[in-house]
């Protein structure tokens, strides 16, 4: 399944759906859903494809798609709100916000500032063997997640960081859920709480939710679907059905395609559209390039 949001115009009113279907078999895809926004407001949108490959479950307007690591720009926001109530600084290092960790963690780790972590800079490589036997391992463990975040964190400390914070960019989910551990000791909330109660209800995102899109036992959101011995297999909710819920702060929300189109044009109005969640200046700092990406075929 996938969610796409086109900036581009369209006539006001119209229908996307003739458009999107040809991508279906292009791309061998089983739902796709798009909408257009302009000046804030979606005057398109369109939702094609099948919930379930091989059966017919139309999707709609209202499905619920998972949006990955789009889930990351909403945790960024979380950070900027604590920043601006004085909570915590974009210059924080994991060694000011979790000290009791400076005899274990790489001291390097220490240094990494909330920026750091955020803009992928941390020096943070995700394919550490170390990170995977404590993401396994967290599935396992009792406690709420913000406590499951915080013995994800201190277990991953003591790995070596893979370059000096701010010399290299490499994408990192675990940076995000490092962030996710700060915001909740700063807050005292886990991160799911702060998600729901500081971007999904004040910006009236009914849709959005946290986990599997799609209710255990039911197909009643577009599933995703993962390519296993040459066909495609449908990923039902359950423990399989999404990212471990400790991934949360890099990527496990959903929302309509509509309810994701209101938050890109929030974002793209740049503080100008309500409701004011951060102040002007801080969205753009948000939305601010921190590091240029390699080219996809760089070694």
């Amino acid at each position: 399944t996938a969610v796409l949001w086109f900036s581009t115009a369209a006539a006001a009113g119209a229908s996307l759906d003739a458009e999107l279907r040809p991508y279906l078999a292009q791309y061998d895809l089983p739902a796709l859903a798009a909408a257009v926004v302009k000046n804030g407001k979606v005057v398109s949108s369109g939702a094609v494809g099948t919930r379930r490959m091989g059966e017919r479950i139309p999707v709609t307007l209202h499905d619920r798609f998972h949006i990955a690591s789009n889930t990351k720009a909403m945790t960024a926001l979380l950070a900027a709100m604590l920043v601006e109530e004085g909570k915590l600084q974009w210059s924080a290092t994991v060694g000011d916000v979790f000290p009791e960790l400076s005899g274990e963690a790489d001291p390097r780790l220490g240094k990494a500032t909330l920026v750091h972590l955020l803009s992928h800079t941390a020096g943070i490589d995700d394919r550490r063997e170390e990170y995977e036997k404590a993401m396994a391992g967290s599935c396992f463990q009792g406690g709420n997640l913000d406590e499951l975040r915080y013995g994800f964190l201190k277990a991953c400390a003591k790995t070596p960081l893979a370059a000096d914070p701010g010399t290299q960019w490499a994408y990192s989910n675990m940076g995000y859920i490092f962030v996710g551990a700060m915001l909740e000791r700063k807050t005292g909330k886990s991160w799911d709480e702060l998600i729901t109660e500081r971007i999904f209800r004040p910006l009236g995102l009914k849709t959005a939710g946290l986990g599997p899109q799609a209710s255990l036992g039911k197909i009643d959101a577009p599933l995703g679907h993962f390519p296993v011995d040459g066909k495609f297999k449908a990923f039902l909710a359950g423990p399989n059905g999404d990212n471990p819920a400790l991934l949360g702060p890099a990527g496990i929300a959903h929302m309509s395609v509509l309810d994701f189109a209101h938050w890109a044009g929030w974002n793209a109005g740049e503080g100008k559209r309500g409701p004011a969640l951060v102040k002007a200046e801080t969205l753009k700092t948000i939305h601010r390039a921190i590091a240029t990406t390699p080219p996809r075929n760089a070694a």
